[in-house]
């Protein structure tokens, strides 16, 4: 007999060893169940390519904790293991409502077998715990019990779909619990176009929402800063009575996602949770924009991605320029790494609300890293950041951007980090109103307001006063289905009535048909079971009729006209065909003067005619029917001005709002007369050299931009000749692209190893100063002693900073450091420029 050969012994363990644990080769054939043609999702999410790695876990428990499982069901019974009845304890659990064991199919429906359809897991151990009802209701308490028994009876993964509105720190515990554990959850976002739901709203849960068969997001699918990824939408799975049946639903794309996570953790079983979802949101198809956004998440789940490619240290690279930025969310945790001490790490998040962001680093003890940070009004500050520390920054609507850096600028090794970020709400403008006696008194008219819960149990008090009878209408509606709004009313002395006939993110509303002179107090709360406090916002909208009465009559001719002070509203009425409102101001030196007319009724217009102090006319403006709000605004040197108000259609029922708002210009601009570099900023603007931007604004602490110092030193220095520059993001016609030109020419300036010049990246304090070194012909001196403690010898910018401030044309701060990597701002160079210039 001839002797077995070593290969063929390996061939044979392997596969022994593949079969085991439910791995198959690459040469695996396809599913052969029956139905598998109408399971199209799994071509969308690449399982095909997936299933050649592998198709199957069998050394995990992934636990479903939904309505129970159809316990007997052909395509499942194999692949299920003993769970639990939470609902009628001692009862197996047995689904009575389908769900369950919906979601269990496209887990877990035995593949390859010839029957009915394929799960994404051909062979596994699904636990089922049933936590909801027959109906497919369950609260929190149910739910987090089904969480715990599955982590203490030894599933890896949970399946959740399904959720609720309403943030609790019980079901947070329980979440801490599982992660602490190294168990993965995976969630739902919900159904209802709406915010992300709890439990997939928490950090540490993989929340998944649903794309459509077009590969959009379903117009129904909930989204939102806590999204990780989408998943299709549509499936066709098992089903009770041994069947199979068509179901939709972000609850049937979160269950995909799991089964993917399983084959990840069969092919790497020493990945923690963390690097599972790091690992899916780093191979995810981007449906839109590339990176992370709050519609889509990081993208279409993609098993093929997940099971081929490497788990990267740093999926956000590159990001080392502010233009490189990559989005992340504003309630989220990400990975990423530094790969060295000079490794810097740009990011940016969208907010669309007014709040603050607390930022915590989870990374070796001992590290600490720097962070300068521009809010969406262009305000920059610096904060250095411990592991573990917490730091809190204000947050403005719009576009902010951090800039991340090692503290230790020498360290040689890879740096892993973890960035957890969460948001909260600002106090809205009407706190501290937590009581009746502190409520915020209205004005006795008709108006919207926004308001926040930005605090536990937050109650927000209103007093209206009513100063003639009339009717009142009010409609408290919401942004977000974490709110749950209920209103008070209530005529002083008298009895309240309070509305909540609206469900989660629904609309209370009242209209009173009568109401007399007083004052009637208004409460705004979040239903008693939502204490906590929410991201979103509360809108009131009171409509409050009467005869109205204009305080400022008569004023119909020009020397009766209304004495306005500065920054004051005045309320007026234009009751009659023929009424005529006249207002004077005084503008005492040269000012930005601008005229304000607000809460104009609709669909009345009122013609707005602006006189100087001889009533010649300057200026005139109209509001459109249905807008509300029109201005004139302009620069005014000192004197008397009238303004002449008439209407197209009278009105009764409102005032409108004026007011005149005036900011002291110098030099042309009005936001340097308090600053620092005042007398630099005007002497260069005299000069021709700087400018400033719309609105007479000089933004003297916004960062300056590459193309903004060429452009000012090719003004200073009066350079003519240029040359042919090439760059990929810098078009012929940029604004800047002559200047540019002629400072390369100049030999100041050249563009990045990438052939990108960037020209709307902030420079540095040092890049700064070597360009006004070059711009002297200066080359730096190598002799004597270090002109700041935080540059040494081998700092490449240490011989231009040594001559510059020899020289006396730089000076660095207090504590004796010049701190070169900060960004410079408009002012610190034109001061620098004004020292340099004759």
């Amino acid at each position: 007999m001839k002797p077995i050969r070593f290969t063929y012994v390996l061939t044979i363990l392997l596969s022994l060893w593949l079969l085991a644990s439910g791995q198959t080769t690459a040469n695996a054939q396809l599913a052969d169940d029956p139905f598998y043609e109408k399971q199209t999702y799994l071509k969308q999410i690449g399982i095909e390519e997936a299933w050649k790695v592998t198709n199957s876990n069998t050394n995990i428990i992934i636990a479903v904790v939904d309505t129970g499982v159809e316990l007997d069901h052909p395509d499942l019974k194999k692949n299920l293991v003993p769970g639990v009845n939470l609902v009628q304890p001692g009862l197996g659990p047995a689904d009575d409502n389908g769900h369950g064991t919906n979601v269990a199919g496209v887990i877990a429906a035995q593949g390859n077998n010839d029957r009915g359809i394929s799960g994404i897991l051909w062979n596994a151990k699904i636990m089922p715990i049933k936590a909801l009802e027959a109906d497919g209701t369950g609260g929190e308490a149910k739910l987090g019990e089904g969480i715990r028994y599955a982590v203490d009876h030894g599933a890896k993964i949970v399946v959740l779909s399904l959720g609720l509105n309403k943030y609790s720190d019980y079901m947070s515990e329980i979440i801490s619990y599982a992660e602490e554990r190294g168990v993965l959850l995976v969630a739902a976002t919900g159904n209802e176009g709406n915010v992300v739901k709890y439990p997939a709203a928490y950090s540490t849960v993989l929340s998944v929402g649903g794309m459509g068969v077009d590969g959009r997001v379903h117009d129904r699918s909930n989204r939102g800063p806590e999204l990780d990824l989408v998943a299709p939408w549509d499936v066709f799975t098992t089903a009770m009575g041994h069947s199979y049946e068509y179901m939709d639903g972000t609850s049937m794309a979160a269950p995909q996602v799991a089964a993917v996570a399983a084959l990840v953790w069969n092919k790497y079983p020493w990945y923690t949770p963390f690097e599972i979802r790091q690992l899916l949101r780093q191979t995810a198809e981007n449906l839109g924009d590339a990176g992370w956004d709050p519609e889509t998440g990081f993208g279409l789940l993609r098993a093929d991605r997940a099971l081929k490619e490497p788990l990267l240290a740093d999926m956000y690279e590159p990001n080392q320029r502010k233009d490189q930025a990559k989005p992340i969310s504003v309630s989220h945790r990400v990975g990423a790494a530094f790969s060295s001490g000079t490794d810097t790490d740009w990011y940016y998040w969208d907010s669309i609300y007014d709040g603050a962001m607390d930022l915590r680093f989870v990374m070796e003890s001992g590290v600490s890293v720097q962070l300068q940070y521009t809010d969406a009004n262009g305000v920059l500050s610096s904060r250095t950041v411990a592991a573990g520390q917490t730091l809190t920054l204000p947050v403005r609507k719009g576009r902010s951007y951090i800039q991340l850096q090692l503290s230790d600028r020498n360290r040689k090794n890879e740096t892993k980090y973890q960035l957890i970020t969460s948001f909260g709400m600002n106090a809205d403008a009407y706190e501290d109103n937590d009581k009746q006696y502190k409520a915020f008194v209205l004005p006795a008219r008709s108006q919207t307001i926004k308001g926040t819960f930005h605090q536990w149990n937050d109650t927000d008090w209103f007093e209206l006063p009513i100063p003639e009878s009339g009717t009142l209408g009010i409609r408290l509606t919401t942004d977000t289905a974490r709110m749950d709004p209920v209103l008070l009313v209530q005529k002083q002395g008298e009895r309240s009535v309070v509305y909540d006939d609206g469900d989660d993110g629904e609309a209370e509303s009242v209209y009173l048909s009568q109401v007399f002179p007083g004052s009637y107090y208004l409460r705004v709360t979040n239903v008693k079971e939502y204490a906590n406090p929410v991201v979103g916002e509360y809108t009131l909208t009171i409509e409050y009729n009467a005869r109205l009465l204009d305080p400022h009559e008569p004023n119909n001719r020009s020397y009766q006209a209304t004495t306005v002070s500065m920054d004051t509203v005045y309320s007026g009425l234009l009751d009659r065909a023929d009424d005529i409102d006249w207002f004077q101001f005084r503008v005492d030196e040269e000012s930005l003067v601008t005229i304000r007319l607000n809460d104009i009724p609709a669909p009345a217009s009122i013609y707005m005619h602006l006189y100087d102090g001889t009533l010649k006319p300057m200026a005139s403006s109209m509001n459109a029917a249905y807008q509300a709000d029109q201005q004139l605004k302009g620069r005014f040197s000192p004197g008397i001005y009238y303004v002449r108000l008439t209407t197209n259609l009278p009105f009764t029922d409102r005032m409108y709002q004026f007011q005149v708002d005036a900011k002291p210009l110098d030099g042309g601009y009005a936001d340097i007369r308090s600053h620092w570099a005042l007398p630099a900023i005007l002497t260069m603007t005299k000069k021709q050299v700087v400018e400033g931007y719309g609105d007479y604004l000089f933004q003297p602490d916004r960062p300056i931009t590459r193309a903004e110092v060429t452009a000012v030193l090719s003004r200073a220095f009066h350079w003519s000749k240029q040359r042919p520059i090439q760059y990929r993001d810098l078009d012929p016609n940029h604004w800047a692209y002559e200047y540019i030109s002629k400072a390369a020419q100049a030999g100041v300036v050249d563009g990045y190893p990438d052939g990108t010049f960037a020209s709307d990246q902030p420079v540095s304090r040092m890049e700064m100063t070597a360009m006004l070194a070059r711009s002297m012909n200066m080359t730096g001196k190598h002799r004597g002693l270090l002109p700041f403690t935080d540059v040494d010898e081998t700092y490449w910018g240490t011989g231009l900073l040594k001559q510059m401030k020899a020289e006396g044309w730089i000076t660095g701060y207090g504590d004796g450091s010049f701190r070169p990597d900060q960004q410079a701002t408009r002012a610190e160079f034109v001061a620098i420029l004004a020292r340099i210039l004759p």
